[in-house]
């Protein structure tokens, strides 16, 4: 299917304008990223995420005045998706030890509360991630188990044994922060349907092995394209693909707290997303220099500039009948696909707009001015 018969735009004649262009975005973005900094979520950062999911609206600033009296020190808390749902997080990744016995005395008191015949006449033993009651009997055991698993504790049989008597309670950050809002709630019911704890070493490994993936990746495609093409098709791709990845990037820190409901953390799933746009951008990439390439064996007469030019122009219905069916499909993720998504549609969205604009403003035109500068005339 053809958008376009006949095109025939001056592309490489406007390259230096958009030169400037993306030098700009790209100043804005690395400026922002230095003063403002990138925000990591806790897939790096290490620590505590909670998503609490309320029945009524909440007010964030009431939220936080009631949890920061929780004692677990510094809590952030924003909105999480619409306005009944909260993020919730905390650098602490185990419950502090003088909380600990708290949380105990409210799980001992449901205990002592649902089943008198047992109050008191139980042993515990505990260490500081969880708390073991041995009881008298296993069908007992089993009744109580079940009791405070209800109740939104993480409790079950040490071993389904039908001789077992023993139940573990694990205890963490989130009971206290349930705990705590069972309270201050005001029959405003609620669930905890995400907690996820990461280590600062295994945060900081994870940020080593991100930066590894893309670099790695960047190498591969150097090499595969230089075998394919000629190295300097290579550069040129690679570098559209730095631009790419790096005023994407530098929108996280632009826009990061300004548009509300957005949530633009660097996580493990925004990564996902920057490898994917890579994928994508190269691709579109490729497209544009296989045309070239057969540009260039037909018209072997014709500069290089009106080649690239012509080049472009033909491939210019595919890229935005390609580019636009994906965009479409990753704005509607991007609306309709819940606070996880939305940061890896962001990240497509605007990045699939910049690596097609690069295929053509940044690889095709580097590739030109390159020849021009060294005096290098390309053929296949």
């Amino acid at each position: 299917m053809q958008l376009f018969h006949n095109l025939n735009i001056d592309f490489m004649g406007k390259r230096k304008f958009f030169y400037v262009l993306s030098a700009s975005f790209f100043l804005l973005g690395l400026l922002n990223i230095v003063f403002r900094g990138l925000q990591f979520g806790i897939d790096f950062k290490g620590g505590t995420e909670i998503v609490v999911k309320f029945d009524e609206p909440i007010k964030i600033a009431q939220l936080r005045e009631n949890l920061n009296a929780t004692g677990l020190g510094e809590v952030e808390i924003k909105t999480f998706g619409d306005n009944t749902g909260a993020l919730i997080r905390t650098e602490l990744q185990e419950l502090p030890a003088n909380l600990f016995p708290k949380i105990r005395e409210r799980i001992e008191h449901d205990i002592n509360s649902s089943f008198p015949s047992v109050a008191g006449n139980f042993q515990s033993d505990k260490t500081t991630k969880s708390l073991t009651y041995t009881f008298s009997n296993s069908d007992t055991a089993s009744a109580i188990a079940q009791k405070l698993f209800l109740d939104g504790f993480q409790s079950g049989k040490v071993t389904e044994e039908a001789t077992n008597t023993q139940v573990v309670v694990q205890v963490g950050i989130s009971d206290w922060i349930k705990e705590s809002l069972k309270n201050k709630a005001q029959g405003n019911a609620f669930q905890i349907i995400r907690e996820e704890r990461v280590g600062p070493k295994v945060g900081n490994e994870l940020k080593v092995d991100t930066i590894i993936a893309v670099v790695l990746s960047l190498i591969v495609i150097l090499i595969y394209l230089a075998f394919r093409y000629k190295f300097i098709f290579a550069l040129g791709a690679v570098l559209a693909l730095f631009h790419d990845v790096l005023i994407t990037l530098g929108l996280y820190a632009v826009l990061y707290n300004i548009i509300p409901g957005l949530n633009l953390e660097v996580s493990l799933t925004v990564v996902a997303a920057f490898l994917t746009l890579i994928g994508y951008s190269i691709n579109d990439t490729v497209i544009v220099f296989d045309r070239v390439r057969e540009t260039l064996k037909i018209h072997k007469t014709e500069s290089l500039e009106s080649l690239i030019n012509l080049a472009i122009n033909k491939t210019m219905s595919r890229t935005i009948l390609t580019g636009g069916t994906t965009l479409l499909s990753i704005f509607i993720l991007l609306i309709l696909g819940g606070e996880v998504l939305r940061a890896f549609a962001f990240t497509m969205f605007f990045g699939i707009i910049i690596g097609t604009y690069s295929s053509v403003f940044i690889a095709s035109a580097f590739v030109l001015d390159y020849a021009m500068k060294y005096h290098k005339k390309v053929e296949f």
